[in-house]
């Protein structure tokens, strides 16, 4: 229970810290915008994948066949560029985050520090 009390101390505190330095509202929309055209350009891709093979069903001629697969290829190379924007826009918001953090870390550690040399001196 008590460790489950730290964390979540911590937690708030960080939250504090970020929306006093004001970065969270302006990252977030921006990664936000990230993921949501990623998550549109997988299922767009996918359905379109999808629908292309189903109408390719009924067609005998191979030239035809041909182009509606290659039609087909194209669909699936938008959903994982949808999948990589996706990914991208995850990894820059963890990676915010953690530089936020690590920065707010160093700049504790140095006051600590800054303290104890106060302290030392008098």
């Amino acid at each position: 229970m008590r460790m489950t009390a730290l964390v979540d101390e911590r937690r708030e505190q960080f939250k504090k810290d970020v929306a006093a330095l004001g970065l969270d509202s302006a990252r977030s929309r921006s990664g936000g915008k990230g993921r949501i055209v990623g998550m549109v350009l997988m299922v767009v891709g996918a359905a379109a994948a999808f629908i292309v093979y189903i109408a390719s069903l009924t067609l005998s001629d191979l030239r035809d066949i041909a182009s509606y697969q290659l039609l087909s290829v194209g669909f699936l190379a938008i959903t994982i560029i949808g999948a990589a924007v996706y990914t991208a826009a995850v990894v820059a918001r963890v990676l915010s985050l953690w530089l936020v953090r690590q920065l707010l870390e160093s700049n504790a550690q140095s006051e600590r520090i800054a303290e104890a040399l106060a302290r030392s001196d008098s």
